[in-house]
């Protein structure tokens, strides 16, 4: 019944991965509302606290929950449903209920982008964003972030100008436009998308609610794209969870004289994949989606965007620098992508590549000798050099901003032609 997932989703106390152990051993949350208040004793993560709240059999918040649903057009979907996305159902700390507004785009056929970023970007940060969000679209992908000033609502702005479906998920109820100023965005997400929060109808944003939303962000995700994040930031929260969470993460280089790009840079420094188009994320995922993503606008400058984005981005990206905000450990990267022999395209030896090369640490010599007879999957370069993994993805980035190698779909890479 669908008041008892209401009722199990805001038992005070209850950790969501204590909910989650609940669900796994009881058939459903109709079970667990009428079960014996010792057969709560020895599951995983149910604390004291979870407990005390799990003997609290009052449905009246529930139901207040619940008609507040019905009168703000508010939908739920519970984590039994078919509609639950899939790839969120698999996280170890899963929303039991998720309320939204719009429609759930297919997240089984085309992968899903989360771009994240700092809410104090800069203008090159803001324009990028959009350009990223468009192109990521464009690909054939869609991009899920948090809706929120800066690099967020750019990238869901390019996104839609791409004429495809976006998702925002929110740190606050689904019927409270966070920040006020994003009204027109909100329109637009839920008109063409989906808006998803596990906070009930009502519910303000507060600091503690922005960090679990993150993890939403990038359990939806295949990918996380970070674009521009200082130090102290919530979009490291969210590639972090996603490494954790075994989703890739992708970082787009940024100017290192500038704070606001120190804990993006840094994510490179520690393995994490650099993109400087689109298809750079996208592309990763083609093989998964046979005949469904393509290029798109991979490379193209903004003059060759449609009029509405080359002539509006750079101004847009101004308006929104301008505008007053709300403020706000290494990981290694965990998704390794298995790739048959049958998906390897052969490829020409490189030659000439000593004399071209630009001066090589140790690490990176390696490396290259270990390309030189042709393209190769990361994980047989990291066993046939015996180079820490760490070590070796922090190499690889810095031979791709060298313009040593490129990567290619499948966790492949290969020394670029000269």
């Amino acid at each position: 019944m669908l008041l008892h997932w209401i009722w199990l989703a805001h038992r005070p106390g209850l950790s969501d991965r204590g909910k989650a152990s609940l669900l796994q051993h009881f058939s459903d949350p109709e079970e667990i509302y009428f079960a014996d208040p010792k057969s709560y004793e020895g599951i995983e993560n149910v604390s004291p606290t979870g407990k005390e709240g799990l003997l609290d059999k009052s449905l009246t918040q529930a139901q207040e929950i619940l008609d507040a649903c019905r009168e703000k057009n508010i939908r739920i979907v519970t984590f039994q449903d078919a509609a639950y996305p899939r790839r969120l159902k698999h996280i170890a700390d899963p929303p039991v209920v998720l309320y939204y507004k719009g429609r759930i785009p297919d997240l089984e056929s085309h992968p899903a982008i989360a771009v994240v970023g700092t809410r104090k970007a800069s203008a090159y940060g803001l324009t990028t964003a959009k350009r990223m969000g468009y192109q990521i679209a464009d690909c054939g992908g869609i991009v899920v972030s948090g809706m929120a000033y800066g690099i967020d609502g750019m990238a869901m702005s390019g996104a839609l100008t791409a004429g495809r479906p976006v998702i925002g998920v929110l740190g606050c109820g689904a019927d409270i436009v966070y920040p006020v100023s994003n009204q027109s965005l909100f329109r637009d997400v839920e008109k063409y998308g989906c808006i998803f929060s596990e906070f009930p109808p009502g519910t303000m944003p507060a600091r503690w609610t922005f960090p679990k939303r993150n993890r939403i962000i990038s359990g939806l995700s295949n990918g996380v794209l970070v674009i521009e994040a200082p130090e102290k930031s919530g979009a490291l929260i969210t590639a972090r969870q996603g490494a954790d969470q075994g989703r890739d993460v992708f970082v787009v280089p940024g100017n290192i004289d500038l704070p606001s790009f120190q804990g993006s840079n840094q994510l490179l420094r520690d393995g994490a994949a650099m993109a400087s188009c689109g298809w750079d994320v996208v592309g990763e995922y083609a093989y998964l989606y046979p005949g469904k993503l393509h290029p798109g606008s991979k490379g193209k400058s903004l003059t060759a965007y449609p009029a509405e984005i080359g002539q509006t981005i750079e101004q847009e990206a101004s308006l929104v620098a301008e505008r007053g905000r709300l403020p706000g450990s290494k990981q290694e990267l965990k998704k390794k992508l298995d790739k048959k022999d049958i998906d390897k395209q052969a490829s020409t030896p490189y030659s000439g590549v000593k004399t071209k090369l630009p001066p090589l640490s140790p690490e990176e010599e390696t490396i290259v000798a270990a390309l030189e007879t042709g393209e190769r999957l990361v994980d047989d370069v990291i066993a046939d050099t015996g180079l820490p993994t760490g070590k070796l993805l922090s190499a690889l980035t810095m031979l791709e901003l060298k313009g040593v190698i490129r990567r290619l779909p499948g966790k492949r890479i290969a020394l670029r032609s000269r």
